[in-house]
């Protein structure tokens, strides 16, 4: 089978802190309303990401590991658990305070899993900002009374961002997005979040969210945090692009290219590539043609699709493994 560009169709998530700009802006117009997540690269039991274009259209991640799995994920890459999860989120309101086991922490027979997560500030609002991490020192009977008299976020980092800023949340860390922050995520595949403080909100049946201190209590360092923006590691510039490397750790790497004309890759069948176009449009060009791409797009490279090239002014984030 000739391997190609796969476009994918994301899968949503209507989270009641989420917005219109993803249906809006970053053409999601099959969402639901609101559209809080579009998980763009997405293999889990219970959500996947699928193919739109070329022959294997309506093929799942794991569809494409059954057919060839060096082929398509690639021979560095796990086989048992896709190893990465990468979202757009369109933060209209706060989301909640939260925190992420890691895999030293996370319970497995309970269907938890360890969650390192990167953030990537697409757009945001002026004055908006995240929470991140313990501005001081406090120990988890303090954390729980903060929660109760509605103090909690007294004691955090709140850090005001801007477009195209960087970072990293480490499992353990107390954080959350603000509201008015578009943001691209890029993380461990994992869905366990336990929730900390909810601002007192209620769902659409009137209901307020369940909290889950008692886990969160036995996984969170408490641990003061300077904030800091991830640096950019390395920077290369050529004829038609420049490429930002963002982040890299142990479960994945993460790029940021500016497209100014065009940018020749490979995949070189060690691991798949995940393009998500975050401004701009033009081609995706390889050996047997061509697929447009527009804002908000999102491709799947095969590990062994070899040369490709990404024509037109655009920015995009490849991540790997």
């Amino acid at each position: 089978m000739e391997l190609y560009p796969i476009l994918l169709k994301p899968y949503y998530r209507d989270y009641l802190w989420g917005g219109i700009r993803l249906r809006k802006e970053f053409g999601k117009s099959d969402g639901p309303n609101p559209t809080a997540e579009s998980w763009e690269l997405v293999c889990r039991p219970d959500a996947h990401s699928v193919a739109q274009n070329g022959p294997l259209r309506e093929s799942t991640l794991e569809d494409l590991r059954r057919l060839d799995a060096d082929g398509f994920w690639g021979s560095d890459c796990r086989k048992d658990l896709f190893p990465i999860l990468v979202k757009l989120i369109d933060a209209k309101r706060d989301l909640s305070i939260q925190v992420h086991p890691s895999e030293h922490t996370a319970l497995p027979e309970f269907g938890e899993q360890g969650k390192a997560e990167m953030w990537y500030v697409v757009d945001c609002l002026p004055h908006s900002y995240i929470y991140y991490g313990f501005s001081e020192h406090i120990d988890e009977n303090e954390m729980i009374r903060r929660v109760n008299d509605g103090s909690i976020c007294d004691v955090l980092n709140k850090v005001y961002v801007e477009r195209g800023d960087v970072f990293y949340i480490l499992p353990g860390m107390i954080h959350a997005i603000g509201s008015g922050i578009v943001m691209a995520e890029i993380q461990q595949n994992s869905d366990t979040t336990f929730r900390i403080y909810d601002y007192l909100r209620v769902d659409t049946d009137g209901e307020m969210r369940p909290l889950h201190l008692q886990r969160a209590k036995t996984v969170i360092d408490y641990t003061p945090v300077i904030p800091t923006e991830c640096k950019v590691n390395s920077t290369a510039v050529f004829d038609g692009y420049t490429m930002k490397e963002m982040f890299s750790c142990r479960y994945f790497r993460a790029y940021r290219f500016e497209i100014r004309s065009s940018a020749s890759l490979t995949s070189d069948g060690k691991s798949f590539q995940h393009l998500l176009f975050v401004e701009g449009s033009g081609v995706v060009r390889y050996a047997g043609g061509e697929v447009p791409f527009h804002k908000g797009d999102s491709f799947f490279i095969p590990a062994a699709l070899g040369a490709y090239t990404v024509e037109g002014v655009s920015k995009m984030l490849l991540s790997h493994v």
